[in-house]
């Protein structure tokens, strides 16, 4: 265990924090299984498993959102019994959520103070909210401006402004959701710097997560569930990927899919000067071009932001080109109307799957019909034909292994990986010749991203042309027969698969267009 400092004023020190025998039961569902965890100040204790494990009711319990069947938490010792996330931070828990809890329009220092008392009686004390932010931004290194609107920050400051958050309200035990689903590369590394210097301040810090590398990287403990038990809690002592993989998953999981040989055909989808603006109305592509050919898998490696998104979006029909053209099996797409291009042969999994594939109020069977309601079988005329709608879903999520309660449960309430499996079971299903996959496997499992990766793999040995765009280098390079990197919105170079390797790629990222 770490040698860790004494806390800053105004935070209560929690020594100790354990759960034992937790129940949690949701309709037809055991969520947690007589579960117990623990977790020390100065220490980061990572929360492993698939989504739906039970590790996110688990600390929402621990949080006070959720009151358990069975099971009683202690603090320093002592029982303790919270009716609301209030009784939690009243004694020095916080959390911080996979999806921010942030008001866009107000500023850093405004979503700090929301909803506490003010020392003012009714007038706003904002200027002792700022001085304190400071204060604990020199403290733990987190660069945050009190007057910006949140809004205006990226996805990393915004994560930035819920860890201070926390810190201004007196969390000495402070949980993070999945912390890293939305975060690049760089930001992630910033967020660990941050995390290491608040274990080192002597907060415990339970970090949930189902990436394996992260919580190699990161944790002074362990402790894996599945199926809403635990499996086990061991020490991060340099343990193996695979080992915590088949902890997780109950097998050995395959990281590198089986590359079939295949013979590609001809270009399918051919991208030609294309020119297009970002929301800001600054350009984003400038004369991009680029082809795939039938049976090929082409991986668009690149940081952040440099165009990827609008690259996929143009193509999908989401986004208007401001210059160049776009051909799928030799005819023009680039002003066709999202439906022409799903009977041309298009097929898209977005980045973005609950705000560009998704509705997620509408149920499972309504999701996987929203691109082909209004034909047969599912309709004839204006009547739905609901046998019909019901065998395909089916038969869709049996043979795409997508785990839901029924058909009729609303698809925001399955997890990532399986909203994920039924966006790829409703777009495959149709057959496509042109399969555009945005960051198919961001903020999946490995149970998941196993399956995803062996599925795009069966449809380049189907003559599928597909267009990989993905931040994860390991997956450009696991799945693509070449790769193109993008730099600024421009083209910097395109290798084979044989050719490339982790640091030229990085180069070309950094804009070096002849790393060699």
């Amino acid at each position: 265990m770490n040698q860790t400092k004494t806390l800053p004023s105004g935070h209560v020190r929690i020594e100790h924090a354990e759960m034992r025998g937790i129940v949690k039961r949701f309709p037809g569902v055991l969520a947690n299984d007589n579960v117990s965890f623990d977790v020390k100040a100065g220490e980061i204790h990572a929360l492993l498993g698939e989504n739906g494990a039970g590790k996110s009711t688990l600390m929402k319990i621990l949080y006070g959102l959720y009151r358990p069947e069975a099971g009683q938490i202690f603090l320093n010792g002592q029982p303790v019994s919270f009716h609301s996330p209030a009784d939690a931070l009243a004694q020095g828990i916080g959390m911080i959520h996979q999806h921010f809890m942030l008001v866009p329009t107000l500023t850093v220092a405004e979503n700090v103070a929301l909803g506490l008392k003010s020392t003012r009686g009714p007038r706003l004390d904002l200027d002792r909210v700022k001085a304190r932010l400071l204060e604990l931004s020199a403290a733990y290194g987190l660069k945050i401006d009190p007057d910006s609107y949140v809004w205006q920050l990226s996805v990393g400051e915004q994560q930035r402004v819920e860890i201070v958050k926390a810190l201004y309200r007196g969390g000495a035990l402070i949980i993070l959701d999945e912390p890293t689903a939305v975060l690049t590369p760089q930001e992630v590394d910033e967020l660990f710097v941050t995390l290491r210097q608040m274990r080192e301040q002597g907060h415990a810090l339970i970090f949930i997560s189902h990436k394996l590398y992260e919580v190699q990287n990161l944790s002074d403990r362990i402790t894996v569930m599945r199926d809403g038990r635990v499996v086990d809690t061991i020490p991060n002592n340099g343990v193996e990927q695979r080992t915590l993989a088949r902890m997780m998953v109950g097998r050995d999981v395959q990281f590198q899919p089986d590359r079939a040989a295949v013979e590609p055909g001809e270009a399918t989808l051919v991208v030609r000067d294309l020119c297009v603006q970002n929301d800001r109305g600054l350009s984003a592509l400038r004369n991009v071009s680029l082809e795939v050919r039938a049976g090929e898998i082409l991986g668009i490696a690149g940081v952040s932001g440099n165009g990827q998104r609008e690259l996929a979006e143009v193509i999908a029909g989401l986004r208007a080109a401001t210059g160049g053209d776009v051909t799928l099996g030799g005819k023009s797409i680039l002003r066709a109307a999202v439906s022409e291009r799903l009977r041309a042969g298009l097929a898209f999994i977005p980045e973005e799957r609950t705000r560009h594939g998704t509705i997620g109020t509408f149920s499972v069977a309504e999701n996987v019909i929203l691109q082909n309601h209004g034909d047969e079988p599912f309709a004839h005329g204006i009547f739905f034909d609901f046998r019909a709608i019901s065998r395909y879903t089916d038969e869709l999520i049996r043979r795409f292994n997508v785990k839901t309660p029924t058909q009729e449960t609303a698809i925001k309430n399955l997890s990532g990986g399986n909203i994920q499996k039924l966006i790829l079971a409703r777009e495959l299903s149709r057959r496509p010749r042109v399969l555009i996959a945005a960051q198919p496997t961001r903020g999946v499992d490995i149970g998941a991203t196993e399956y995803i990766r062996k599925v795009l793999m069966q449809q380049r040995s189907e003559q599928v042309a597909i267009l990989l765009i993905s931040e994860d280098l390991d997956e450009i390079l696991a799945l693509s027969d070449r790769i193109a990197v993008l730099y600024e919105g421009e083209v910097v170079g395109v290798v084979s698969r044989d050719q490339a390797d982790v640091e030229s790629l990085g180069l070309m990222m950094a804009g070096v267009r002849d790393p060699s």
